[in-house]
């Protein structure tokens, strides 16, 4: 019996990069071979050559269709079979051969924002909603709107093996938040990525697109990030390493800036829980501050350590491979 795999890779748009898949029809037993895909028209080549490559880096079941078709989350090379300039995958297997022995371990928090009839699920067709400060983990359906895409998207996600570990509601109508880990450097690039595009596709089922937009209701609404909680082996065992993780991301604080999503300027403002862009803090739970220590890590002076800078629209390999590379390549000295 035949089977579908659908091959799932990241685009070249720029500042921010894209999800695109296309389905394969494979005999029975067959193993999943290199494929092919036209880089002209996904921002990664010139029309006059414009072959890319697909290699399978990450094959789960598909909760969707079932059977035995599968998801295979690709990595985009050129011809000559080496990393496309388009591939941050690349960089954060370099950083975890590199600061493996840390025991570098990721749980990201991904934040987005349901549209429908193009503006956010839940808001009135004219006019604004009652301010937000109800919606936050709310519980009825007068405060929350496209749980049933949640849910099935939940149930997708483990179903596929993936390390997803918690969902709620945000500060937003029309907002919510999954939790992918604790997985390393770059396992949490693979399952983010991966269950992004599950949202994505259980989404269609409903006629609601979920968007990464970090400020998608300019205005007094929160914007939508994606925290990138952090720890080492070190850290998790004591509490001077923390300190030194959270000095050392200081030390390349534009460089992080830079490479945690488009618009970041427009959600790091000061206000909504976020510290400014242009500056650099840390403290003790403090949801205001660029990196926030969780109290009960102060209190048993161990743990990990919260980066709130990365917009919902980042590249989770890219945040990976940085805070590997700042952290750990201080600790190495």
């Amino acid at each position: 019996m035949p089977y579908r795999a659908e091959y799932i890779w990241i685009d070249g748009q720029k500042p921010t990069a894209k999800l695109r898949s296309k389905t394969r029809v494979l005999p029975d037993g067959a193993e999943l071979p290199i494929w092919g895909f036209d880089g002209s028209s996904t921002e990664q080549a010139p029309g006059s050559s414009s072959d890319c490559v697909l290699r399978p880096v990450k094959v789960i079941m598909d909760p969707i269709r079932g059977g035995d078709d599968l998801l295979v989350l690709c990595e985009v090379l050129d011809i000559n079979m080496e990393p496309h300039e388009s591939n941050t995958r690349a960089r954060a297997v370099a950083a975890l051969e590199k600061y493996g022995d840390q025991e570098p371990w990721f749980g990201m928090e991904q934040e987005y924002t349901f549209f429908k009839y193009g503006r956010p699920f839940g808001w009135p067709r004219d006019g604004l909603p009652a301010p937000q400060g109800r919606y936050y983990c709310g519980i009825g359906a007068d405060e929350i709107w496209g749980r049933e895409v949640v849910e099935d998207h939940t149930a997708a996600c483990i179903a596929a093996g993936i390390a997803i570990s918690g969902t709620n509601a945000e500060v937003m109508i029309g907002q919510w938040e999954f939790q992918i880990g604790p997985v390393d450097t770059v396992e949490i690039g693979d399952s983010v990525w991966l269950a992004r595009w599950l949202l994505y596709r259980i989404g269609e089922s409903y006629d609601i697109s979920a968007t990464l937009d970090p400020k998608p209701v300019r205005g007094d609404w929160n914007g939508a990030g994606m925290h990138a909680n952090f720890s080492t082996k070190a850290m998790r065992e004591g509490w001077d390493p923390i300190i030194a993780a959270c000095e050392a991301l200081g030390t390349k604080a534009k460089e992080h800036v830079v490479a945690y999503g488009a618009g970041i300027e427009e959600r790091l403002t000061g206000l909504h829980e976020t510290a400014p862009w242009s500056e650099y803090s840390y403290g003790v739970s403090n949801r205001g501050a660029s990196v926030r220590i969780p109290w009960q890590v102060a209190l048993d002076k161990k743990g990990y350590i919260e980066d709130r800078r990365p917009n919902a629209n980042a590249d989770p390999y890219e945040i990976a491979a940085l805070i590997t590379e700042t952290i750990c390549g201080a600790a190495a000295g």
